[in-house]
C-alpha cells in the first residue's frame, strides 16, 4: 500500500470465491456453487475508506447451499463485492492486468466461486478460487505540472484552476497529487495533476533547475521527455527576476556553452525542447491567461496530430486488406 499523507492509492487485498455445496449422490441432487468475488467502482469511494472499512483486507465469498431432499437444486453462495473509487486499474501478484474500472458500476470478476457437488465431481464440491489483487488508482490528467519543492506548483494550480491545495512557504506542502480543471471559453475542459520530484539541493539556478528536472524526468519515466513541453518561469514578481530571466533565456539559446558547470552524471541524455516559455507570477496573475492560452494550444496541436496518425493508420490497414483480397 502506497501512501501520501491522507492520499492512498495502491491496496492488495486478499480474495477467495465461495467453495461450492455438497451433492446429494443418493437423488443426484446437485449442490449451489460458490459465490463470486467482483470489484465494483462506486462514484463516491476512495482507497482510504476501503482500508478504514474493511482493515483485514480479506474478501471471501459465500459458500453454495449443499443439495437436500426438499432442495435438491442448491442455490448459488452469496456474491462479495469490494467497493472502490473509479480509475481503479486491477493487477494480480505477477503484474498481469485483469481490467480496469473507468466508470461508475464497472465491475470485474476476480475470484470465481467454485462448482457445487455433482455427477462429475462425485457430488463432491470444489473450493472457490484464491487470488491476491493489487488496486492501482490512476490519476489521469491532460497536463502535469513538473518541479521541485516551493516552485511554485500548488500557487499555480489555483491560479489556474478550481483546485485548493495546501499553499505555504515551504517544501514539500504539497504531499499527495492534486488534481485542477481549467474551463475555456467554448466549453472545452483540461484537467491538470500537479506533482513533485525529489529535492537534493533546493537553491540553484533556474537554467540549472531545468537541467536536474530534465534528468529527473529521464530517471522517472523516459517516455515523458517525448511529451510536449511548455516552461513557466514563476516568481516573476520578485527582485531582479527579469534579470534572472534574460540570464535564463541566453543560457536555453546555448545550452551547450553552460553544461560543463554539471557533473555528467546529472546531464540528461536528450533535451526537452519548450514549445513556448511564459514568464508568470502565480502570486500577482501575471502571464497566467498566456500559460492558459499556450496550453490549450499545445493540447490541440498535440490532439491534431495523433488524429491525423490515427487516419493515416486506418487507410494503410484498409490498403492492405484491399491488396490481400
Amino acid at each position: 500500500m502506497r501512501v501520501y499523507g491522507n492520499f492512498i492509492d495502491n491496496v492488495r487485498l486478499f480474495t477467495k470465491g465461495g467453495s461450492g455445496g455438497m451433492g446429494y449422490p443418493r437423488l443426484g441432487g446437485e449442490g449451489g456453487r460458490g459465490g463470486d468475488v467482483w470489484v465494483v467502482a462506486h462514484k463516491n469511494m476512495t482507497l482510504k475508506q476501503l482500508k478504514n472499512k474493511y482493515p483485514q483486507k480479506r474478501f471471501v465469498a459465500g459458500v453454495g447451499a449443499n443439495s437436500r431432499v426438499s432442495a435438491l437444486k442448491g442455490s448459488k453462495g452469496k456474491d462479495c463485492e469490494i467497493p472502490v473509487p473509479v480509475g481503479i486499474s486491477i493487477t494480480d501478484e505477477n503484474g498481469k492486468v485483469i481490467g480496469e474500472l473507468n466508470k461508475e458500476e464497472d465491475r470485474i470478476l476476480v475470484a470465481k466461486g467454485g462448482l457445487g457437488g455433482k455427477l462429475h465431481t462425485n457430488f463432491l464440491p470444489l473450493k472457490g478460487q484464491k487470488q491476491v489483487i493489487h488496486l492501482d488508482l490512476k490519476v489521469i490528467a491532460d497536463v502535469g505540472l513538473v518541479g521541485f519543492p516551493n516552485a511554485g506548483k500548488s500557487s499555480l494550480l489555483s491560479r489556474v484552476s478550481h483546485a485548493k491545495p495546501v499553499i505555504a512557504d515551504y517544501a514539500f506542502t504539497t504531499l499527495r497529487p492534486e488534481l485542477g480543471k481549467i474551463m475555456y471559453s467554448d466549453f472545452k475542459q483540461v484537467d491538470i495533476s500537479g506533482f513533485q520530484l525529489s529535492s537534493v539541493t533546493p537553491y540553484r539556478t533556474a537554467f540549472e533547475t531545468i537541467i536536474l528536472l530534465t534528468k529527473e524526468l529521464e530517471l522517472y519515466k523516459e517516455e515523458l521527455q517525448t511529451k510536449p513541453a511548455l516552461l513557466a518561469v514563476n516568481k516573476m514578481d520578485l527582485p531582479d527576476a527579469q534579470v534572472k530571466l534574460d540570464e535564463l533565456m541566453k543560457q536555453l539559446q546555448h545550452p551547450a556553452d553552460f553544461l560543463h558547470l554539471f557533473e555528467k552524471s546529472m546531464l540528461p541524455e536528450k533535451a526537452v525542447k519548450f514549445q513556448h516559455i511564459i514568464p508568470i507570477s502565480a502570486v500577482t496573475g501575471e502571464g497566467i491567461e498566456e500559460l492558459k492560452s499556450c496550453v490549450r494550444k499545445s493540447l490541440d496541436e498535440q490532439d491534431s496530430k495523433d488524429n491525423d496518425a490515427y487516419h493515416r493508420k486506418q487507410l494503410l490497414n484498409l490498403q492492405i486488406s484491399s491488396a490481400a483480397s
